[in-house]
């Protein structure tokens, strides 16, 4: 059994992306267009860019799946970049530089920190693997994982929840409907949405940016994954650790987060009671389903704050590198606002987590094997409570 792990490579101009995912069980049923499907919705949005209307992305699977079922080895999976082709000369991994080097920082991205870190001259050997182009593959992975979640009765959703200030009201939110993809920004308050994209529209016409909130629930989950025993096993800390790995997010919270510090313990913790069948249920879920670094039984809900895009069509001031003098930040091709896009790469990450705990606790040789496990496990915690 290995530890449920895995790696992506490219850059957003470059011949294509790549990620390997290993530590998956064997027997494991797969959907091609599952993944594609979620590739997609990374893609669309309210507020994206022109890149989008050149990558169609499509994921090659290339390595670890025979006839629709995972086989134990590691699974390759790859997105083509069709932009590459405008790029060749410009991203080739040999040959004499071309194109004209990229001098000017922009202040809130990688680029300034990155070429004094790594020794570059050039800012676009640090913005080509920083960009969150690179999410792409999360998205390809996790939605391989929740692929493997889905076949455990785990289900993965998101909502958008705030955008430039504008918050849903989460009375108007039927989260019976989450995950049915039926806004353009993954909100499911249509009033707020609607403002919404009123204020993406105007930052559009600014030249400026937008972020905003998102929040993934997990269903399904069973009480026990992760650990109170060692801090590096707890649960939310390895979630609150995946989804700020995410390009431009800024914090993390955990069911009601940051309330949590302000209000009193007797409006926050949630009470326990007994049914008529001597069962424990709770009337509230502040926790978000995590208590001592483990899943309670509840639903997983983790929220994360994502800010705006540092590429701005009206630049900020900035420094150039080559000439040390203070210049306009350079401006590449971006978006306005893509917290939507977030909302799914934050699905991604969050599948990969709770995949690998499951994996951890219950095995990851065989899907045989690990649904009996899991099977037995949830029979012996369920017999008394």
């Amino acid at each position: 059994m290995s530890e449920l792990r895995f790696m992506t490579a490219g850059e957003s101009h470059g011949p294509c992306l790549t990620a390997i995912l290993e530590g998956l069980p064997a027997g494991l049923k797969l959907d091609l267009e599952s993944i594609n499907k979620d590739l997609a919705r990374r893609q669309q949005g309210y507020g994206r860019g022109g890149r989008m209307k050149i990558e169609k992305d499509k994921v090659n699977v290339l390595s670890g799946v025979r006839f629709n079922e995972t086989i134990g080895g590691p699974i390759t999976l790859q997105v083509v970049n069709r932009d590459f082709q405008n790029w060749g000369e410009r991203m080739a991994a040999f040959g004499e530089p071309a194109g004209e080097k990229v001098t000017a920082a922009r202040p809130g991205h990688a680029d300034f920190t990155g070429i004094r870190k790594y020794d570059r001259t050039d800012v676009r050997d640090i913005l080509e693997r920083s960009s969150a182009r690179e999410t792409t593959m999360r998205v390809a992975v996790g939605a391989v994982c929740k692929e493997f979640l889905k076949a455990l009765g785990i289900t993965v959703v998101s909502q958008v929840t705030c955008i430039g200030g504008v918050k849903v009201d989460p009375a108007k939110v039927d989260r019976a409907k989450l995950g049915t993809d039926i806004s353009d920004l993954n909100c499911y308050d249509a009033e707020a949405e609607a403002q919404m994209k009123e204020k993406i529209k105007a930052a559009r016409k600014e030249g400026d940016t937008l972020g905003g909130i998102f929040e993934v629930t997990v269903r399904g989950l069973p009480a026990g994954l992760g650990s109170h025993i060692q801090w590096d096993r707890r649960l939310d800390g390895k979630l609150a650790g995946a989804l700020m790995s995410i390009q431009a997010i800024k914090g993390v919270e955990i069911g009601a987060g940051f309330d949590c510090a302000i209000l009193p313990g007797s409006q926050i913790h949630d009470e326990m009671f007994l049914d008529e069948a001597g069962k424990v249920y709770r009337r509230t879920n502040r926790a978000g389903g995590l208590e001592g670094g483990m899943t309670n039984g509840e639903e997983l809900v983790v929220k994360a704050a994502m800010k705006p895009i540092p590429t701005l069509m009206q630049p900020l001031h900035s420094v150039d590198i080559a000439s040390h003098e203070e210049v306009l930040a350079c401006k590449e091709r971006s978006d306005t606002c893509a917290v939507s896009a977030a909302s799914v790469v934050g699905e991604a990450m969050t599948a990969f987590v709770i995949a690998q705990a499951i994996c951890d606790k219950f095995g990851s040789d065989a899907m045989v094997d690990l649904k009996a496990a899991l099977a037995a496990y949830k029979a012996r915690i369920g017999k008394e409570w």
